[in-house]
Formats: C-alpha cells, sequence, structure tokens
C-alpha cells in the first residue's frame, strides 16, 4: 500500500499543482503588473524529466492528482509530452491544466490524447471590451472558442474561473449563471485575493461570494446543492433546478478552507510551497535522482505547513503569525 503524506493537523494530502512557467502572455490586472516583470530564464525551470521525477516520487507516498498551471502553461511547447509523461506514471488517476484559454482551441485535443482529463479556464468577463482591459489586451473569442473545443473533445469537467472584482465584473454575475443553463459547464466565482497587492488595495476589490447566490434569488432561479463534481476541492457547487451545469463558490478569505487542504504545490524554479500564502518553500532541484532525499524533503516541507493561512487575519490591522508570500500569484502557481 502506498505511503500517504498526512500533516501534523491529521490532513492527508493526494494533490499537487505544478506551475510549468512563470511567463504569461496576458498580463491580468488582478494577477501581474502591466510591466516590469522579471521571469525567471529558462535554465533556471525545471525541465519535463525533471517534473516527472518529482511527480514519480509523490505518487509512490500518495499523490494521485496533478493541476498544471502557470503563468500560462500552453506557452510551454512540450506541455503535450509532459502530460504524456505523468499519465504514465503508476498511481496518477488525474490530470488537470488551468489555463487562459487563449491557445487551447488547436492544442485540446493533443492534450487530451495526451491524458489530461480535466481543464479550467480562467474567464472573468463576457464583455469583448471589458474582457480586454482586464487581462491588457486578451481576445474573448479566443477563449470562447477553446471553451468549445474543450467540451467537443471530451474533457469533462469543463471549468471557467471566475475572479469577482468589487467594481469591475460583479455586473455580471447573471451572464455567467445562464452559461450553467444548457452547458455541461462548473462556473466557478472565486474570491479576489491580497496575494501581492496592498492591503488597501486589496479590500477595495474584494467582493464576498454571497452576492452570486443573492443574485440567483433576485433572478427568480431556484438553487439547490450539486453533488459529484469531479475534482470538486474547495468548491461549494450548485445547481440552478432544471439546469444542464453548474456553479461553485470559492471562499479563500471570508470562508476559507484550510482545514480541508489536501495539496502541496510546486513552483516552475522548482520550490515545493506547502501552502499558497506563506512564504516557506523547499528547493528540489539538488534533491532529483535521489529518491530517498526527495522524499525526506517533501516530509520536511508538509511538516511546515500552517494549519491555516490567516488570509483575512494578514489583511487586517491585527496582522499574521507567519510571513506572507512575497510572489506574486503568477510565479506560484495559484
Amino acid at each position: 500500500m502506498a505511503e500517504q503524506l498526512t500533516d501534523k493537523h491529521g490532513r492527508k494530502h493526494d494533490y499537487i499543482r505544478i506551475s510549468v512557467t512563470d511567463r504569461c502572455n496576458l498580463r491580468c490586472v488582478y494577477c501581474m503588473p502591466e510591466e516590469g516583470m522579471e521571469f525567471e530564464p529558462e535554465e533556471k525551470l525545471l525541465r519535463a524529466a525533471e517534473i516527472r521525477e518529482v511527480v514519480r516520487v509523490l505518487a509512490g507516498m500518495g499523490i494521485r492528482k496533478v493541476r498544471l498551471t502557470g503563468g500560462e502553461p500552453l506557452l510551454r511547447k512540450d506541455l503535450p509530452e509532459l502530460v504524456a509523461m505523468l499519465a504514465a506514471i503508476p498511481g496518477i488517476e488525474d490530470i488537470g491544466l488551468t489555463t487562459n484559454g487563449i491557445f487551447l482551441e488547436k492544442k485540446a485535443e493533443a492534450l487530451k490524447q495526451a491524458g489530461l482529463t480535466r481543464i479550467n479556464i480562467s474567464l472573468d468577463s463576457l464583455r469583448e471590451e471589458r474582457f480586454r482591459l482586464i487581462t491588457r489586451g486578451g481576445d474573448i473569442r479566443r477563449v470562447l472558442a477553446s471553451v468549445d473545443a474543450a467540451l467537443r473533445v471530451g474533457l469533462d469537467p469543463v471549468k471557467l474561473n471566475v475572479v469577482l472584482v468589487k467594481g469591475v465584473n460583479d455586473d455580471e454575475i447573471a451572464d455567467f449563471l445562464k452559461l450553467t443553463l444548457d452547458r455541461w459547464l462548473n462556473v466557478r466565482f472565486i474570491e479576489y485575493m491580497p496575494i501581492g497587492h496592498s492591503g488597501k488595495d486589496w479590500r477595495s476589490r474584494y467582493l464576498p461570494l454571497e452576492q452570486v447566490l443573492r443574485q440567483a434569488e433576485a433572478m427568480g432561479l431556484p438553487v439547490e446543492a450539486a453533488e459529484g463534481i469531479t475534482g470538486n476541492g474547495p468548491a461549494e457547487n450548485y445547481r440552478i433546478q432544471g439546469a444542464e451545469g453548474t456553479f461553485g463558490l470559492i471562499h479563500p478569505v471570508s470562508d476559507h478552507f484550510c482545514q480541508a487542504c489536501n495539496r502541496l504545490r510546486l513552483t516552475a524554479d522548482g520550490y515545493i510551497k506547502p501552502c499558497l500564502y506563506w512564504s516557506d518553500e523547499f528547493h528540489v532541484r539538488d534533491s532529483i535522482g535521489n529518491d530517498e532525499a526527495l522524499r525526506n524533503l517533501i516530509k520536511r516541507a508538509l511538516a511546515a505547513k500552517p494549519e491555516n493561512h490567516e488570509m483575512a487575519l494578514a489583511m487586517s490591522d491585527t496582522g499574521a503569525s507567519h510571513t506572507p508570500t512575497v510572489r506574486r500569484m503568477s510565479q506560484i502557481g495559484g
């Protein structure tokens, strides 16, 4: 029986999120500055074979699910080959991808054939000009075509990640809810998080997700709990009665889900992060090729995982007991 990764708080870990690049073709306003981002040189990023070796060792320790993220993971030319490598590892049962969708339409079939099982597509507005402003140049037509392609090739589920930002896209909640009425989609509304931003900036844009349920009620749409969403993770899932698809609420700030956290993170430059928000990191590259050393490093990282991220506390006047991460979301992998 495979080893189980259990931390000191009793949480079993079976999920690794891997950032395969820190680069992105967009500059979304809540994720990256318009200019001035410094990216790691290619030689500092983990090679596909190195990622495979880390995941192989993790699989022997109980990891079953992998999610590939970025930056924008489709900027990696060897992504289909990497997916195939990971899919061939005994014990790995599920491989997901988070993307902005700009390049997905032409690559969806190859990724599915390589072993990709499900996909999350970031989509923060359905209005062409607003989408261009939020992403600083993105073409929503390409993203919508990618959503169609993901459904067509059989990726399941297809999830749309919507970061709700007060005064920016909160007037589109109804439009996103309507997407679920006749399509097998899971629209996930995500609270705006204080990652790489000042407290004042974060507070002015933050919107509690109860607004989504209030909007559904105002539209006269009866809502019920939805079960059985693959890769459910931290989302509270709902369905408008009679709808084909579902929607979810993810509350990392107002109702954090740390008590059920089952994930570790691997950054593009080769650091295991036990928690998204805190700065603790453990460099893996020197241990690759030595399974015992790598297992010990992973156990050290897990031992450093805090009971909760205290994200809301960290942004309050009382401060937090740990040091928040200094990386931006695009550098961590989200």
